[in-house]
């Protein structure tokens, strides 16, 4: 599985990523191991969710960046 999740950081802005390890990566997170959220930390999960397909998942993750995926993600996700 693969999986698109959505963070929130403790200076309430969001991050969105994809992975096959989810509960890996958020701990990846919270250790100040990603580049992004390393001054931004502690994390905590909003929401994932899981796609079989990867590249599916890949694609979900690029939308929800995009500017009409941020409007969706804070109407229908956050």
């Amino acid at each position: 599985m693969h999986y698109v999740y959505i963070l929130k950081c403790n200076n309430d802005t969001y991050y969105t990523g994809c992975t096959s390890n989810l509960k890996n990566r958020i701990e990846r997170h919270n250790k100040g191991q990603v580049h992004y959220t390393k001054d931004k930390l502690p994390v905590k999960l909003i929401t994932y969710t899981a796609f079989s397909d990867k590249y599916k998942a890949y694609e979900f993750e690029k939308y929800l960046k995009s500017g009409s995926g941020i409007a969706f993600r804070n109407k229908r996700l956050i």
